[in-house]
């Protein structure tokens, strides 16, 4: 099968080249060539099993590369750890949530914003003026998050009060509220109404359109990719099948009948 060439623009954030990711005798990523645009969104699709999330979680950190080079804002990042790539602004939210039902929406936006104190335990405890401060800048941020996902009217409900949809938003606005230069998200629609995926493409279209951010998005919800995504590639089989402008991309004959049958 034809390997398309990777997507080229003048100012790609991030960069792929040659990445192959081998398990044994499979191999999950084939020498994967892509350029992720600059202050864009940008879709990755394909059937399960075609090496999608793999991908995603050689971006993070979470899986080496068997071969192939990463470069970010031009620093090549392969071998960094994931702790380090997301001190550069890399952030990523999961198929499955991981909330915590029993606190409320505002303290699970709030749990991962630790980064930004400095004071230590002593400090906490005699409610020191730095410590003060750093707690208004969380919640300044925190709030800012649910501001953005439509959620502040929820902030006080237990996480486990919200419909599954409105959970999702928790888990972006958590991912929001790390302030990423790049933001993936892996299936952000799964499992959710028409009405709750369209609650959430407008909150991803608000955030994009306040923050200074980019976004890739793995996604099996084609009507999702075209309401939000600028460029999309098509993974097959840990190939890049193609990849381009989106319109470009779903209206290839090769993709409708690989991988979007009816709904192309």
């Amino acid at each position: 099968m034809t390997v398309a060439p990777a997507v080229t623009t003048t100012d790609p954030l991030l960069s792929i080249r040659g990445i192959t990711v081998r398990f044994g005798g499979l191999v999950a990523n084939d020498d994967v060539e892509l350029d992720v645009p600059r202050g864009e969104v940008s879709a990755i699709i394909g059937p399960n099993g075609a090496g999608k999330t793999t991908l995603f979680n050689v971006i993070t950190g979470a899986q080496r590369p068997t071969s192939g080079r990463l470069t970010f804002d031009g620093e090549d990042i392969t071998d960094l750890p994931p702790r380090r790539r997301a001190g550069l602004g890399i952030a990523r939210t999961f198929q499955n949530l991981a909330l915590v039902p029993s606190l409320t929406v505002l303290e699970n936006v709030s749990i991962g914003l630790g980064r930004f104190r400095r004071t230590g335990v002593f400090g906490a405890l005699v409610r020191a003026p730095r410590t003060r401060a750093e707690d208004a800048m969380v919640d300044e941020v925190a709030w800012g998050a649910l501001d953005l996902t439509g959620l502040t009217d929820d902030a006080h409900l237990r996480a486990d009060q919200l419909s599954y949809g409105g959970r999702r938003r928790v888990e972006f606005a958590r991912a929001l509220a790390m302030r990423p230069r790049f933001l993936l998200l892996d299936e952000p629609s799964a499992g959710m109404a028409e009405e709750e995926t369209a609650e959430f493409v407008d909150a991803l279209r608000k955030a994009f359109d306040s923050l200074d951010l980019t976004v890739l998005v793995v996604e099996h919800d084609m009507t999702f990719v075209r309401a939000i995504a600028t460029h999309t590639a098509v993974l097959d089989f840990g190939h890049v099948l193609t990849a381009g402008p989106t319109g470009t991309v779903l209206a290839d004959q090769r993709v409708a009948e690989a991988y979007l049958g009816s709904q192309a």
